[in-house]
């Protein structure tokens, strides 16, 4: 029999324990069901919910104090961009702090959401036996992360299909030894994954080529001594987005100098109008001849690969550095349909026509995760609990549409520009949130239990 809770948390990577820890902290029960047999998530090297697209050497690429929760400082004799190992120790010491770990149900995979006249009947499947089981809950708490299903390239290129070579997504890389030596290599990409693997890469193969269909900003991970993600704080995030802008170009300017300078495409956007690449490695790597930059791939003949610009290389290994869709295989698609990466979520939380579904971490700061999630579950318990309430249905759409045209506005059009927000302005506007009040009071949406079990599906 599985445990009954009032709330249904899915997932236990880094934003499943951040909701974990404040629904305890805020007295609400709970379940939270993890596939694998750890917490920790996409932070697990080799995590065995397989799900997992650490590698080896992956540290980082926001720095400690940006990235820790607020009710669970990291370490101080953390680096500043710690490993992933100490990223998943620091995960494994939050759940054994706040006694969470008896809480979730591991080896249990989320099979189905599905509304139901009490509430979400939800099924879970036991990995090990196959046994099913179902209960309903008041709400769930989706937070089963956005980088775990690979995107690739859509349409394929002409003759991918047939590349004679090794071809594999980011999300399975692993390490450059296993796959890499004395080749040649092609990183298709220009994020933060790309350029990592591509620098690893570079160190053991014959030649590493980074093709890229329009050209980015790369920042360092230090300016003047200090993590680049310190450079701005609560007060200078209230300044004009361009006075920001302009602020942060001059210091990357100044510190490393021009894009093309580097051989690189000079970016056909302004900083701030694309999910910044992060890397204090990737320009001395080509500047030693050990990256050479490509534009986008054009077509693919056996071997060959030809470049727009009508050059052309033999490979032997391409890594698709292509993203992640957005998907959740439990929900039906008639309650969330997350085509082109696209989520109509009000504050990218609440679901505006399924009440009790909300979700957490659904987005891609500039900034951290971490701390974003358990702000969102803070909001999240205090609807629950009937704190705060929600607006009416039609000023959430409204908002979402507004949220989007500002996105659209400010980001190159891109599967990977859905679920933007800048760190400081967002964690405001949650706090907002939790202090609206409804116009009458109303009794809390979990004050009576309503809790049945379902027979095994």
């Amino acid at each position: 029999m599985l445990r009954i809770g009032r709330v249904c948390i899915v997932g236990a990577g880094s934003s499943g324990i951040a909701a974990c820890q404040v629904m305890q902290a805020n007295g609400i029960d709970f379940d939270c069901f993890e596939r694998g047999s750890q917490v920790g998530g996409n932070w697990r090297y080799e995590n065995d919910n397989g799900m997992s697209s650490a590698y080896k050497s992956l540290f980082i690429n926001t720095s400690r104090r940006m990235m820790e929760y607020r009710s669970y400082p990291m370490p101080d004799d953390y680096p500043d961009y710690p490993h992933h190992s100490q990223i998943a120790k620091y995960f494994d010491d939050f759940v054994d702090h706040f006694g969470l770990r008896e809480k979730i149900t591991f080896r249990h995979e989320v099979e189905r959401v599905e509304p139901s006249d009490d509430g979400w009947l939800v099924t879970v499947r036991n990995v090990d036996t196959g046994e099913r089981r179902s209960a309903v809950y008041d709400a769930v708490l989706v937070a089963n992360g956005h980088h775990w299903h690979p995107r690739y390239p859509e349409p394929p290129f002409p003759g991918q299909d047939s590349f004679a070579g090794e071809q594999l997504h980011s999300h399975y890389y692993r390490e450059p030894d296993e796959r890499f030596v004395d080749r040649t290599v092609l990183v298709l990409g220009f994020g933060n994954s790309a350029v990592d693997i591509a620098c690893e890469s570079s160190r053991v193969s014959k030649i590493t080529y980074l093709a890229m269909r329009r050209g980015a900003w790369v920042i360092p991970k230090y300016i003047e001594g200090k993590p680049v993600d310190q450079l701005q704080n609560e007060w200078t995030s209230r300044l004009p987005f361009r006075l920001q802008r302009w602020y942060l170009q001059r210091l990357i300017v100044k510190t490393q100098g021009r894009m093309e300078d580097y051989g690189l495409p000079k970016p056909d956007h302004k900083l701030g109008e694309a999910h910044p690449t992060i890397s204090s490695e990737l320009l001395p790597r080509i500047g030693h001849g050990r990256i050479k930059p490509k534009p986008n791939i054009a077509r693919i003949d056996g071997d060959t690969v030809h470049f727009v610009d009508g050059s052309s290389a033999q490979v032997d290994t391409i890594v698709w550095c292509t993203g992640y869709k957005i998907d959740f295989p439990f929900l039906p698609r008639e309650v969330v349909d997350p085509k082109d990466n696209r989520v109509e979520l009000y504050r990218h939380v609440v679901h505006p026509d399924w009440p009790g579904l909300y979700f957490i971490g659904l987005v891609q700061p500039l900034g951290a995760i971490m701390p974003i999630a358990e702000a969102q579950s803070e909001w999240i318990a205090d609807l629950l609990l009937g704190r705060c309430a929600l607006p009416d249905r039609e000023r959430m759409l409204r908002e979402i549409e507004r949220d989007q045209r500002k996105m659209r506005k400010r980001y190159v059009a891109s599967p990977r520009h859905t679920i933007q927000v800048d760190f400081y302005p967002y964690m405001r506007a949650i706090r907002r949130e939790r202090r609206r009040r409804s116009r009458r009071s109303a009794p809390s949406p979990i004050a009576v239990p309503r809790l049945q079990t379902q027979g095994a599906s």
